[in-house]
């Protein structure tokens, strides 16, 4: 039975299953994910991979996930980590917002401020060779997104995309 979210925690949604989509066959030894919420994501790494990490922003959402995980930690992005790994992934705040109200979801101008910050951030804990995961929108300015990754020496496509009703979700496949 799942636990009630705590305040402040992402719901897992329609974002966060395609990400799983993406990512169920990926395999290694280490995986990140970066704003892990919940946990569910971090859950679905585990079946995969020996040793997994979980980032998130908010204290009180780690100490109440609904899908406790291990290895949790609290910081902005991966800017506490200094372990490399095979796989990282982050469900993005990437909503285009003027102010960032919810951490979670905004990701304030063109919705590439926060992104872009978690992505810098992430780049070395990335083990050459290792993939990055990341899911963003039709809604944020996700191509600049993926012109900047690539900036910052990743190798960055569009991995896969869905249409929903009143925005397109992008994945994106980074790879260093």
């Amino acid at each position: 039975m799942q636990n009630k979210l705590h305040k402040g925690q992402y719901d897992p949604a329609e974002d966060t299953f395609f990400l799983e989509d993406c990512i169920k066959n990926e395999k290694g030894k280490s995986a990140l994910e970066i704003g892990t919420g919940s946990g569910y994501l971090t859950k679905v790494l585990e079946r995969s991979f020996d040793f997994v990490v979980g980032t998130d922003i908010n204290l009180d959402v780690l100490k109440n996930q609904t899908y406790a995980s291990q290895n949790l930690l609290c910081c902005f992005g991966a800017d506490a980590i200094n372990l490399q790994f095979d796989l990282v992934i982050c469900n993005l705040p990437y909503l285009a917002t003027d102010e960032i109200l919810d951490i979670a979801t905004d990701g304030g101008k063109e919705g590439l401020e926060i992104p872009l910050q978690i992505i810098k951030s992430a780049i070395p804990s990335i083990r050459e060779g290792g993939k990055f995961f990341f899911i963003t929108s039709s809604l944020s300015n996700f191509t600049k997104l993926v012109e900047e990754t690539n900036k910052m020496g990743l190798k960055a496509r569009i991995f896969a995309t869905k249409k929903l009703f009143f925005e397109e979700l992008i994945v994106v496949e980074a790879v260093k």
